[in-house]
C-alpha cells in the first residue's frame, strides 16, 4: 500500500474541501488503494473507509495496521454507511467522500473483466457475488440489453448492438464482447476512442447497480453529516454527475415564499456553501490521463435535519 497502484484524482482539491483537523471522524465511502484515506490519517484524521471489493480490504490491511486505530476497514456498500457506522456506535461524522465508479485497481486486472484492453472473464462484478457481466448478456433478452446500453452508455445504436451480443451468445471474455461491439459498430484501428467503452460502462454500471447506490450513498451521506460537516463526490461521467448535481441543488434550495401564504414554509436547505464543478488541472492530467473526465463537487451540511427522503 506504500507504492498504491491507483492515483487518487484531484486530491488537494478534495482534502481542501474536507479540511480534515486531528480527530475528526471521516467516511472515505470508496477506499480503493487508499489514496485519500492516507491523506486523511496523514492530517490526523480517524477515517472508516468503506468498500465492496473484498480484495480492497485486503489489500488494506497493510494501511490499516500503520495506523492502528484510526482507520477501520468495512466491507461494506457505501450505500449502507449511516447504517452501519450507527451499528458502530457513530451517529454523526465530520466528513465523507465519495470517488465514484470503477478503480484503477480494477480496471487495470484482466482476471476482473471490467476492461477490454487485455482479455479476461466477463465478470465486472466489484463485490466478486451476484449477477456477472456474462451471466446478463447470455440470460438477458435483446430488448433489456438494448435498454441498459441506451440508459447507461447512453449508447445510440444500442439495438443494433444487443442484436449482435444475442446472436454471438455465449459470451465467455471481454474480448469476446469488444469484438461484437466492434464488428456491429463497423470499428476502424486506430480510431481516436474504441466504440466498445460506452457499451462496458453500460454492463458494468449495471451489473453493479452503481447509480442506485450512488443515490442511496448520497442520502446516506445526509444523515449521516453533523452541522457543518462536509461532503465531497469525485464522478467520472455525466450520468453520474447529473445525479450529484440534481441532489445538491435540491439539499441547499430555500423556499420559496408566497406573498399570498407569507407564513408558509416549505424545507430549509440541508446543504450550504455548494462548490461548482471543479475539475483537474492541466498538470495532474498530465500525470494521471484517466484524470480527465473527473469531477468534483463539494458542500457543508447545515444544522437542518436530514430530509425523510434521505
Amino acid at each position: 500500500m506504500t507504492a498504491a497502484p491507483h492515483v487518487p484524482v484531484l486530491l488537494d482539491e478534495v482534502v481542501a474541501a474536507l479540511d480534515p483537523r486531528p480527530g475528526d471522524v471521516i467516511v472515505d465511502a470508496t477506499f480503493g488503494a487508499g489514496g485519500y484515506s492516507r491523506a486523511l490519517l496523514e492530517r490526523g484524521a480517524r477515517v472508516y473507509a468503506f468498500d465492496r471489493d473484498p480484495d480492497a480490504i485486503a489489500e488494506g490491511a497493510g494501511l490499516e495496521r500503520e495506523y492502528s486505530g484510526r482507520l477501520n476497514l468495512l466491507p461494506h456498500e457505501f450505500s449502507r454507511m449511516a447504517q452501519v457506522m450507527l451499528e458502530r456506535g457513530i451517529a454523526a461524522v465530520d466528513g465523507v467522500v465519495l470517488d465514484i465508479g470503477v478503480s484503477s485497481m480494477q480496471l487495470d486486472r484482466a482476471e476482473r473483466g471490467f476492461a477490454f484492453s487485455a482479455e479476461g472473464p466477463l465478470d465486472m462484478r466489484m463485490s466478486r457475488k451476484g449477477e456477472s457481466a456474462a451471466d446478463f448478456l447470455n440470460l438477458a433478452d435483446e430488448a433489456a440489453i438494448a435498454d441498459v446500453l441506451w440508459r447507461y452508455g447512453e449508447e445510440r445504436q444500442s439495438r443494433r448492438i444487443a442484436r449482435a451480443i444475442v446472436a454471438a451468445r455465449p459470451l465467455e471474455t471481454t474480448g469476446d464482447l469488444a469484438r461484437v461491439v466492434r464488428q456491429a459498430l463497423g470499428y476502424r484501428p486506430g480510431a481516436p476512442k474504441d466504440p466498445a467503452t460506452r457499451s462496458f460502462q453500460a454492463i458494468r454500471i449495471h451489473v453493479n447497480g452503481e447509480l442506485d447506490e450512488l443515490v442511496q450513498g448520497l442520502a446516506g451521506a445526509e444523515r449521516l453529516l453533523r452541522a457543518g460537516g462536509r461532503l465531497a463526490v469525485v464522478t467520472f461521467h455525466s450520468l453520474e454527475d447529473r445525479i450529484v448535481k440534481h441532489f445538491l441543488r435540491q439539499a441547499s434550495s430555500r423556499p420559496a415564499r408566497s406573498r399570498h401564504l407569507p407564513d408558509a414554509a416549505g424545507p430549509e436547505p440541508v446543504f450550504s456553501h455548494v462548490s461548482k464543478a471543479i475539475r483537474p488541472a492541466e498538470a495532474e492530467l498530465a500525470r494521471n490521463p484517466r484524470a480527465r473526465s473527473a469531477t468534483l463537487r463539494h458542500a457543508v451540511r447545515t444544522a437542518v435535519p436530514a430530509r425523510e427522503a434521505a
